[in-house]
């Protein structure tokens, strides 16, 4: 069955850099565009990123020039990689799957001094 498991959050200060994780199984990973959203406190879930099986990316407006995703299809893998984070990122971070709508079951990700 189609598994994707999310790692890679925490604490870090503002200003400072995460990288999350996301090992799928399941499912012939280079065929699939992946994506990652967040959801904060009392706030909608959002897309922050997406990349396509030709690794064409997309990313919301917040966080362009910060947060670059990328996947390694060796390792069935979907990275995120943030920069320069700033507390209005804090959220839990969740790896997607497009089609079939898969989510994974999220990482925690704060931003505090």
């Amino acid at each position: 069955q189609v598994q994707l498991v999310e790692s890679g959050g925490g604490l870090v200060q503002p200003g400072g850099s995460l990288r999350v994780s996301c090992v799928t199984s399941g499912f012939t990973f280079s065929y699939y565009t992946m994506g990652w959203f967040r959801q904060a406190p009392g706030k909608e879930r959002e897309l922050v990123a997406r990349i396509g099986s030709d690794s064409f990316t997309n990313y919301a407006n917040s966080v362009k020039g910060r947060f670059t995703i990328s996947r390694d299809n060796a390792k069935n893998t979907v990275y995120l990689q943030m920069n320069s984070l700033k507390p209005e990122d804090t959220a839990v971070y969740y790896c997607y799957r497009y089609v079939g709508n898969y989510w994974g079951q999220g990482t925690q990700v704060t931003v505090s001094s």
